[in-house]
């Protein structure tokens, strides 16, 4: 506000003098009055005199307005924020000064003891990056001195201009500018992409489609990828491949198994048979199943009163689950010796619900079971092998 009114009273102050030295050249060139030293005017002619007068006036009053309001609005002396060595005489009037010096406003320094005819240094060095403009002709006491930046450049404290004022220290005032790049935006560039595939609840897409990069296709559950599994985006903005399709993939209702039954795709065996393969069959992209199982018989052991050996164990037969062997499985009879008193085995292998007796077995009676079970064919002991051959 105190550097306005100072510019304001320094343009209004250069005004007024212009306005009086043409008025005094014109009334010179009329020989109508004659000009006493300072500024009061004599004339011979009442209109002359009036408009001196008139003159004289407007401009005690301007300077008196402008140095009273300069005077309410000028701060106290705070010093810090702007860059000098030290304040002048602190005053309150022009008698608390010396002959050459005026009590003016001298910024944070408050009223000041000032010489008006000090100036600050001018012209200053070049600066970078910036430009520099003095506002009054000369640099004296608060002239004002504008630091632009130049176009792309900005302060620190991001403004492009600031204003600084010659001090009664004949120094200007704040630090010395610096003008800075201002940072390069970054430049948007639009992300080019291919074009994805239309939505499709069977077809789902992992992967970005910007220029560069893969995608990868995939089909949902009961459905197969007809085309390529991955894709590339090219800087044409055009896939490599066609895009793939998802086709369902359904398969004809699946074949009854004989001595079986479907429960929904799981099959399972009628009781007293085994299921040979896996109890699930499944829907193949080729719309065919998978390999379907088969259902065998269990054989019932044609032994009654002689032990056989079954998975390794020697058991009875009604030690066995319902006396029946599952398909597939080996058992072993003993038979005894033609003229010995000894036993050799023979193995029989059940097939589908067929499991032979041995040529040599001969199953004992009820009787030899009950009353002499201890010479059963399968408790005697076994044969020598030389026995055998």
């Amino acid at each position: 506000m105190v550097n306005c009114i100072v510019f304001l009273r320094y343009q209004i102050n250069a005004a007024l003098v212009t306005i009086r030295d043409l008025f005094q050249k014109y009334l010179k060139n009329l020989n109508y009055f004659k000009l006493l030293t300072g500024s009061v005017c004599v004339s011979a002619h009442l209109y002359v005199k009036l408009m001196c007068a008139f003159l004289h006036i407007f401009y005690v009053s301007v300077h008196a307005y402008l140095k009273v309001d300069a005077t309410e609005q000028c701060p106290e002396r705070i010093l810090g924020n702007e860059r000098r060595q030290t304040c002048p005489k602190k005053c309150q009037q022009d008698k608390d000064c010396g002959n050459k010096r005026q009590c003016l406003c001298d910024g944070q320094c408050g009223l000041s003891c000032v010489a008006p005819g000090r100036t600050c240094p001018w012209p200053l060095p070049p600066g970078k990056n910036l430009d520099l403009a003095l506002l009054s002709p000369s640099p004296s006491f608060s002239t004002l001195l504008e630091v632009r930046c130049k176009p792309g450049f900005t302060m620190r404290n991001g403004l492009d201009s600031t204003i600084r004022r010659c001090q009664g220290d004949r120094q200007w005032s704040g630090d010395e500018p610096v003008c800075t790049g201002l940072a390069a935006e970054p430049v948007l560039v639009p992300e080019v992409s291919c074009s994805l595939p239309d939505d499709d609840d069977l077809l789902s897409v992992q992967g970005n489609a910007t220029v560069g990069s893969t995608i990868q296709y995939q089909c949902a559950p009961g459905s197969v990828l007809i085309g390529d599994s991955e894709n590339i985006c090219h800087e044409n903005q055009m896939w490599q491949y066609p895009h793939p399709i998802c086709r369902r993939v359904v398969c004809p209702p699946p074949k009854e198994v004989e001595r079986g039954h479907l429960v929904a795709v799981q099959r399972t065996e009628y009781e007293n048979f085994l299921l040979d393969g896996p109890n699930q069959v499944t829907c193949l992209p080729n719309g065919t199943w998978s390999a379907e199982p088969a259902c065998w018989a269990r054989c019932p052991v044609p032994a009654q009163c002689s032990r056989v050996i079954v998975g390794g164990v020697k058991r009875w037969p009604y030690d066995l689950t319902d006396g029946v062997v599952a398909h597939g499985e080996n058992v072993t009879f003993f038979c005894k010796h033609p003229e010995k008193l000894c036993s050799f085995t023979a193995t029989e292998v059940c097939v589908d619900g067929q499991l032979k007796q041995p040529s040599c077995y001969l199953d004992p009676t009820w009787l030899q079971f009950k009353l002499f079970p201890h010479r059963l064919v399968s408790e005697i002991d076994p044969c020598d092998p030389a026995d055998l051959q």
